[in-house]
């Protein structure tokens, strides 16, 4: 899953990262196929290149190895808001069938408290403003759901031309990559659709660790799977392997 999302970031300049799997593709991608991807982080870093994955985006490690180091509201007002960065890299509790994001609250059902979750940070805005977004998510039924029961971050809403209507700029969430596969918005409905599955995997696994009636694509994709150079740049970046020099897992 890592790999692939750092397989998706080809072709972008900017990556603003969220933490966790966001975090470790962008530097992936940045350390093995794309050295010139500049990696941000809401905090306010900008091109930072950790030798090691930052333990949130405060971590001390993204500001030594920074191009520059701005404050925070000039990251949001200027960077994310002015619609300079080009891909916006979210995780989530909860992805929908129209890949709206829940990290705020889950509903655990009748006579139980609600399970709160951490929040938005700036995940709303990055979905609002990046010229697109990715999102990253393990593949199971509490993730992927019909209907968010909280929508923390606006992916396309209840459907098309929701983000217009909103005047939200962004092209909005283009992939949702799970640990099963690729779901993509259906150009007519924006509803999420699988695209790709990882080798090994089938629709049905697909379908069961989905929360709603999915659609396959028509003929459906099959992910490359990931290199002996690919495994090794991850395994250094988690500090699990030798260590591996920037672009070493070109091909």
């Amino acid at each position: 899953m890592e790999i692939c999302a750092a397989r998706a970031l080809a072709g972008a300049r900017t990556c603003l990262a969220g933490v966790g799997i966001p975090s470790t593709a962008a530097n992936l991608a940045r350390r093995a196929y794309h050295p010139d991807l500049v990696v941000i982080y809401e905090s306010g870093v900008i091109g930072s290149k950790p030798s090691r994955l930052p333990l949130s985006i405060a971590d001390g490690e993204l500001a030594e190895t920074a191009d520059l180091v701005i404050p925070m509201p000039e990251m949001f007002n200027y960077w994310i808001q002015g619609g300079r960065i080009d891909i916006g890299f979210l995780g989530a509790a909860q992805v929908d069938r129209f890949a709206n994001i829940n990290s705020t609250v889950v509903d655990r059902g009748p006579e139980l408290p609600e399970k709160r979750l951490p929040g938005a940070g700036g995940a709303p805005e990055i979905a609002a403003h990046c010229g697109g977004v990715l999102i990253v998510v393990r593949h199971t039924t509490r993730n992927f759901v019909a209907k968010a029961d909280f929508v923390t971050t606006f992916g396309h809403g209840s459907g098309p031309g929701d983000r217009e209507r909103f005047g939200l700029p962004g092209a909005g969430p283009v992939a949702v990559i799970s640990d099963l596969g690729v779901l993509r918005p259906d150009p007519a409905t924006v509803e999420l659709v699988l695209t790709e599955v990882h080798p090994g995997v089938t629709v049905d696994q697909v379908r069961t660790a989905t929360g709603w009636d999915l659609r396959v694509a028509e003929p459906l994709g099959v992910t490359e799977p990931p290199t002996r150079e690919e495994l090794a740049a991850l395994r250094a970046l988690k500090n699990v392997g030798e260590p591996v020099r920037d672009g070493a897992a070109k091909t």
